[in-house]
């Protein structure tokens, strides 16, 4: 069993009973505090988003393929999202985290336009965890939504999107737009609880965490 929080921007905590992971914990650029977990692992869609902080146990970034805490881990090369396409790729990571027999995929500010070899990387996908605020910072919502079909979730939790709490360096849609151009059911809870892979839903389902500081 585990749980899966949203924490605002892009960041996301999975905790298990044994040990947690924190995903992109830096949040002062939006106006919130970093997160910081004694003894959790620390994991980076890009390096900008890394703490680096001593209380970890663990920081990661980058491609390549990580096994700590129970949670087993691939990082895949991907182009960060751009608004001028004749910018030279900078390189982010998006990640396939498996833990407790379930995949969990996790998108960062990355390029819509992925090849299928990348694709193919991810193998079969339980959860998919994407940001959907768009405004040229992050997937918009057409393109989030095209993601989430090429990629065949069971489950989706949007992150990154308007939020008055939050700062962010360019106004991001609401997940309300995302919603309605993905059309599938709508899960709201504080915490995505997975008791087991064969816990997780039939058919695609939004889940829609709400954020805590």
């Amino acid at each position: 069993m585990f749980d899966i929080e949203y924490r605002g921007g892009n960041a996301v905590v999975i905790t298990t009973k044994k040990s947690t992971l924190v995903i992109d914990p830096k949040r002062s650029s939006f106006g919130l505090e970093d997160i910081i977990i004694k003894d959790a692992v620390e994991l980076a869609t890009e390096s900008t988003f890394l703490t680096d902080s001593s209380d970890y146990k663990i920081s990661l970034e980058g491609p390549g393929e990580y096994e700590v805490s129970g949670f087993s881990i691939k990082g895949i090369p991907a182009c960060r999202h751009l608004d001028d396409p004749k910018t030279s790729c900078l390189l982010g990571s998006i990640y396939t985290i498996t833990v407790e027999g379930v995949r969990i995929c996790v998108f960062g500010n990355t390029h819509a336009d992925l090849a299928e070899a990348q694709l193919d990387e991810f193998g079969p996908v339980d959860i998919l965890v994407v940001p959907v605020g768009g405004n040229g910072y992050t997937l918009d919502a057409t393109s989030a939504a095209s993601i989430v079909r090429r990629v065949d979730p069971k489950a989706v939790i949007p992150i990154h999107y308007q939020d008055l709490a939050l700062k962010y360096e360019v106004p991001q849609d609401s997940a309300d737009a995302f919603i309605s151009e993905l059309k599938a059911p709508v899960i709201e809870d504080k915490k995505f609880k997975i008791k087991s892979y064969a816990s997780l839903p039939e058919s695609l389902e939004v889940h829609k965490l709400s954020f805590t500081k």
